[in-house]
């Protein structure tokens, strides 16, 4: 059986945190525009949607600064 890599740990963690921001990022966008309020009961599960669709790409891009080497890494450079 093949070792599930720390990368795809980390992505796995980061996704349900960045979920949770842009889920809620668009649903009070949507619950507090009152022109978008209207059509609530079709955007919100669209939103929810585009939420799942986007999470794997942005937390994919998180993972690696959750690593200390990337840091250690960082500050080589610019010393």
């Amino acid at each position: 059986m093949e070792k599930i890599k720390t990368q795809t740990y980390l992505t796995a963690i980061a996704s349900l945190m960045v979920n949770a921001v842009v889920f809620g990022f668009g649903a009070v966008a949507i619950l507090s525009i009152p022109a978008l309020n209207d059509h609530a009961k079709y955007l919100l599960p669209g939103w929810i949607v585009v939420a799942f669709v986007a999470t794997p790409f942005i937390a994919r891009r998180i993972a690696p600064r959750m690593r200390l080497r990337y840091w250690r890494e960082r500050d080589r450079v610019h010393i």
